[in-house]
């Protein structure tokens, strides 16, 4: 990649009466874990949605090895083409070119090296949004290193990731708030590689108190990959195996019978609001809502969901709760299940939900009267004027 094609560095403003520059959002997608390629996607549509007017865009991919490229800035290339979702290594610029962020909290410097080359700074970044999915990127990683780095970034910290990633952490800190929370078992990679007959038989007693069929999912992925339904005890060794390809740590749940209910949850400048609510309703080419129901064959939610207004008033409040009791800050998807007996029980949080324009948590606000374009300047807004470190 030749130097004259780089980024240029934005102009800084060099006396009172100069512009000023606009605010830069590097916008960091794809990274290492299995969700890379819908990762991709969803950095499409927000650099698409991003207000050139307003702000300048340095998009910067992750590798699915790890290494951070610069990319071009072409959200259409980065859109799911013929039932395959994109990936960054066919986007970069360069195929050995790598981008670093400094960690000198007094230099927000972007510099973009290649071998035999001398490194070219690309200039310093105000905000970044994150919009990787999964390990490696939602989980309290990637948002240590810029709070070391002292860059501003969109979503919740460090804590509040991690804990929003792990389904058993999640599970364990609603209970302590007194959120409601559906029956579930956690089998730990200590427990599973020394003993898997104990493991196994806790699982069984486990289905002969709640009944099958079981969910077996991975404690710490998302997009529904990984997890199976298992209808009987011939079927559990496969989907243990499958849910410990994505994660060594997988959660057993039992099937709740109800409705799927979604809510998004947007921080104000008066503290969190939650959404009009949504409701997946049965995906009849699918045993449940999988990654490909979501993604591949787009089945479409309603959008607002079905429901009373006390309904809908119990679950915009249980929304909001789930996003205090984890510390979470900018967003949140909240997924419940309202059960046979009318009650709401709460599945799971998504600290950087699917974020696509017919993702469901940008559906949910265009409804409550915020657009997507609205959306993603509200999220870097916020961003921008809170500080990095303890708060």
């Amino acid at each position: 990649m030749s130097s004259e094609n780089l980024p240029q560095s934005p102009e800084r403003a060099e006396s009172p009466q100069a512009p000023r520059r606009k605010p830069r959002v590097a916008v960091v997608f794809g990274g290492r874990s299995s969700e890379h390629g819908i990762s991709v996607v969803t950095a499409g549509a927000v650099m698409k949605a991003i207000d050139r007017t307003k702000y300048d865009v340095l998009p910067i991919g992750i590798t699915a090895d790890g290494r951070w490229a610069l990319t071009a800035d072409e959200p259409e290339r980065m859109a799911i083409t013929d039932r395959k979702v994109p990936d960054v290594d066919r986007l970069a610029e360069s195929a050995e070119g790598s981008v670093v962020l400094s960690v000198d909290p007094g230099s927000r410097e972007v510099v973009y090296t290649e071998p035999g080359s001398v490194p070219k700074a690309l200039g310093e970044v105000d905000v970044v949004f994150p919009v990787l999915h999964g390990p490696y990127g939602e989980d309290g990683t990637l948002q240590g290193l810029l709070e070391l780095s002292g860059v501003p970034y969109v979503g919740a910290g460090v804590l509040a990731s991690a804990v929003g990633q792990d389904k058993e952490y999640m599970k364990r800190v609603f209970l302590s708030f007194g959120l409601p929370v559906g029956p579930y078992e956690v089998v730990r990679p200590r427990e599973w590689d020394s003993s898997p007959a104990a493991a196994r038989k806790r699982i069984v007693d486990f289905a002969g108190e709640h009944g099958w069929p079981l969910f077996i999912k991975p404690a710490r992925g998302g997009s529904s990959m990984g997890i199976t339904k298992v209808d009987g005890i011939e079927g559990l060794d496969e989907a243990i195996e499958e849910a410990r390809r994505h994660d060594p740590k997988f959660l057993v749940e039992s099937l709740l019978r109800g409705r799927e209910i979604e809510c998004g949850v947007l921080e104000f400048e008066d503290g969190p609001r939650a959404s009009v609510p949504a409701e997946i309703p049965p995906v009849t080419a699918h045993d449940f809502y999988d990654f490909e129901a979501k993604y591949i064959d787009s089945a479409a939610g309603l959008v607002p969901a079905p429901l009373t207004a006390e309904q809908t008033a119990e679950v915009q409040r249980l929304a909001v709760a789930a996003f205090d009791a984890v510390s979470c800050e900018g967003l949140v998807r909240a997924d419940f299940f309202l059960t046979e007996d009318g009650s709401f029980v709460i599945n799971e949080i998504n600290t950087l939900p699917g974020f696509t324009p017919i993702s469901m948590y940008p559906r949910m606000w265009q409804e409550s009267g915020v657009g997507y374009p609205e959306l993603v300047d509200r999220l870097i807004q916020a961003a921008l004027t809170r500080s990095t470190g303890l708060r």
